[in-house]
């Protein structure tokens, strides 16, 4: 009852929702953080997981590619970015958010592109047969056939990319990012178990908001497949 005494106590403190430390401002870093990397991420995945779909070529290169970036430790890769963000400028900024989001990116990749490749693998060789047939280019059936029918799998490795982000973020608050792992790594060092809880309780109900929200995204998206399927 203490903990959940410290915790209520905690949120229950008007300081503790207003100013930088406050929680809607560290929430919207949080988000603000884990959009970024996964954007990034998206952005580098997708048109190579789409052509190695479509053309099976370099499906080991993307295997190899995303068992590499499931290996790195995002904590050791934030710290080999650290030096690097160093010598690119002083401002703080520097310091503590840009080796925190190329960590992130890493972490993202690999659901997103294995997730992309595999949906396009996946579907029926007849029915790219048949576009073939129908004189379609290679870009109109990646457009028109491969992607749409892909997109379910394709949302399935943005939303496990999205929970991971969300969640190895508040790895960032040890180089001094604040966001929700702020709370998380304060509250150990000052003993504050309400902040350190608080903490946790907000990430896992941000992790929580992505997950049920891409997943209802997930569906939509997949009902128009098993209808066309059907």
């Amino acid at each position: 009852m203490d903990l959940i005494s410290a915790v209520v106590t905690w949120f229950a403190d008007p300081a503790h929702w207003t100013g930088q430390n406050g929680v809607p401002f560290r929430l919207g870093q949080h988000v603000g953080i884990s959009l970024v990397s996964v954007a990034i991420a998206a952005a580098i995945a997708l048109p190579l997981g789409l052509y190695i779909g479509h053309t099976r070529r370099g499906q080991a290169l993307a295997v190899n590619l995303a068992n590499v970036g499931r290996a790195i430790p995002s904590l050791a890769a934030i710290a080999i970015v650290v030096p690097f963000s160093q010598m690119l400028g002083s401002g703080l900024e520097w310091f503590n958010l840009y080796p925190t989001i190329v960590a992130m990116v890493v972490l993202a990749i690999p659901p997103i592109l294995v997730n992309t490749y595999t949906g396009v693998v996946e579907i029926d060789a007849d029915l790219v047969e048949s576009a073939r047939g129908m004189g379609m280019t290679e870009a109109q059936i990646l457009q028109r056939v491969e992607v749409p029918l892909a997109i379910p799998v394709i949302v399935g490795g943005i939303r496990s990319a999205s929970v991971q982000v969300i969640a190895t973020a508040t790895l960032g608050a040890i180089w001094g990012l604040g966001a929700l792992g702020g709370y998380i790594v304060e509250g150990n060092a000052q003993q504050d178990v309400g902040r350190l809880f608080a903490g946790v309780l907000l990430v896992a109900f941000l992790a929580l908001v992505a997950e049920g929200s891409l997943s209802l995204v997930q569906r939509r998206l997949s009902a128009p497949v098993v209808a066309a399927a059907s």
